[in-house]
């Protein structure tokens, strides 16, 4: 199916795509160069190395779909920073930060090792909206003791940033380019060069048409079990659910005990 579209039909298919939308951002995440260009405005630190980035699509993601992670780098320190990008408001943003963290520091822990040998963990939650709403382009959540107001370092960093509040930084204009359509700024050429790659080159619009026909498999297969769930938990048989999806009765009557283990 993909192969059949022209050059343009594919282009009008990723047009209104932008750095922030999650199928984007997979493959534009993908390019370890634009990761530390990111990572190094966003830290303020130009000399932050990246030297290997996982994507949620990648063959090596050993955190499976039901920890989503959009982008763990490896940085030059072999510390993990976990880059996230969210568009929709309706979660508890915190604590789905902190559940991707300890889902980072357990699976990068090998047994026996002693506790200051866990990995240091980032995580930078990019969002399209102020939910901390406080004014600010950039949130640092520190652990801090009440008593004293000393900083804690436990190896976390947590740093929430957001699209929505522009307070004239290099964060803020980094942050502008991921709600566009089109990028052409010369502060990052590393990310403008790859969106435009991902746009208007027939190997990145291939690319992008691929991860979107995944995606919406996998939506498709989301909703499908959905209605099996529901139709088991209504009380139809493995037979009557077989003939309303089109599966064959194993895969209902393995579905049905999955659903009776959990």
């Amino acid at each position: 199916m993909i192969n059949k579209l022209t050059l343009e039909e594919k282009r009008a298919r990723v047009r209104d795509f932008r750095p922030i939308d999650d199928v984007f951002f997979e493959l534009l995440a993908s390019n370890k160069e634009v990761c530390e260009e990111i990572l190094r405005t966003i830290l303020e630190d130009n000399m932050l190395a990246v030297k290997d980035v996982i994507v949620q699509s990648s063959e090596r993601n050993i955190y499976g779909r039901s920890v989503r992670l959009d982008a763990l780098c490896t940085l030059g320190d072999g510390s993990k920073c976990n880059i996230e990008v969210q568009r929709a408001d309706n979660d508890d943003h915190l604590r789905r930060a902190r559940f991707n963290a300890a889902s980072i520091t357990v699976k990068e822990s090998a047994p026996g090792n002693k506790f200051e040998e866990v990995a240091n963990v980032c995580i930078v939650y990019i969002s399209e909206f102020d939910f901390l709403d406080k004014g600010k382009t950039i949130y640092h959540i520190d652990k801090v003791i009440r008593e004293t107001n000393d900083v804690i370092d436990d190896g976390l960093t947590e740093i929430f940033v957001n699209t929505a509040v522009d307070d004239g930084t290099d964060i803020a204009d980094l942050m502008s380019c991921f709600v566009k359509k089109e990028v052409n700024n010369p502060k990052f050429p590393k990310f403008s060069s790859e969106v435009k790659k991902l746009k208007e080159t027939e190997g990145g619009l291939n690319s992008m048409c691929e991860l979107m026909e995944k995606y919406n498999k996998e939506a498709a297969e989301k909703k499908q079990l959905e209605i099996i769930e529901n139709m088991i938990y209504s009380n139809f048989t493995d037979e009557q659910i077989s003939l309303a999806v089109k599966l064959p009765i194993s895969d209902i009557e393995l579905i049905r005990k999955e659903i009776i283990q959990k």
